[in-house]
């Protein structure tokens, strides 16, 4: 085993056919087919009867089969990611509502680490068979949006325009795409705009957003635009607006 391990590596070595990863896949799986034809061989020359050994277990095996599925299942899945380099270590995933990074893929589980420096184990068939995203699949560009409203007095040209300035001027920026403004929405309050922005890596978007929140919270501020919150003018009927008046001169 160890001998095939090391003409295998050599070999992938000389190809840089497959990445680290996959390297190790091919070496693992090369030592347990060895190891297990080994087992099978030294059996065999003792004197055990393998078809023997194998009807007398027919039972446990079928039970055995339905414990083993999940795990069968996940190592498969596995093989699939490995060889498929869908999913590589190093890519930014959003899984299960959860934005990671791969760490380490294994035959069984995925281990990867969430923006809050914590470590999750991820079982292979869940990333085969559920909806992932891959953020660096193909690029790692991210196009970052943030949402503000303004109130409806405010001069919208000039809003669109402090958007767009105060977007291009964010240093992180990636400068191929050019960001993008959107009126989104005439609503109760304000008039919502959605501004989008390029950036290289997705892994840091939140704190961009921060950054990219603040710059706009400050421009708006520096041109004189408000930005709106939810406000509700109630007027009373006049017999109420009588009422009240007489409450307040007998308190007087």
């Amino acid at each position: 085993s160890k001998i095939t391990q090391k003409a295998l590596g050599k070999i992938i070595g000389r190809t840089k056919a497959a990445g680290d990863s996959t390297e190790n896949t091919i070496l693992r799986l090369s030592h347990y087919f060895i190891m297990l034809g080994g087992i099978f061989a030294a059996l065999q020359v003792v004197g055990i009867d393998l078809s023997a050994l194998f009807t007398a277990g027919a039972v446990f095996a079928v039970g055995f089969g339905f414990a083993m599925q999940n795990i069968a299942q996940n190592f498969v899945s596995g093989i699939i990611i490995l060889f498929e380099r869908s999913i590589k270590q190093g890519d930014i995933l959003e899984t299960s509502g959860t934005v990671v990074k791969v760490e380490k893929i294994g035959i069984r589980a995925t281990v990867a680490r969430t923006r809050d420096e914590e470590e999750i184990i991820i079982p292979n068939s869940t990333l085969v068979q559920g909806t992932v995203k891959n953020y660096t699949m193909s690029d790692s560009l991210y196009r970052l949006r943030t949402s503000v409203g303004v109130a409806y007095s405010s001069d919208m040209n000039l809003t669109n325009e402090t958007l767009k300035e105060t977007a291009r001027n964010m240093p992180w920026r990636n400068t191929s795409k050019d960001p993008i403004v959107f009126l989104t929405e005439f609503g109760n309050s304000s008039v919502n705009f959605e501004v989008a922005v390029w950036i290289n890596d997705p892994w840091p978007a939140r704190v961009r957003q921060s950054e990219f929140n603040n710059a706009i919270w400050w421009a708006l501020k520096e041109k004189n635009i408000t930005i709106a919150f939810p406000q509700v003018d109630v007027h009373f009927d006049e017999p109420l607006n009588n009422t009240v008046r007489q409450l307040a001169e007998k308190r007087n």
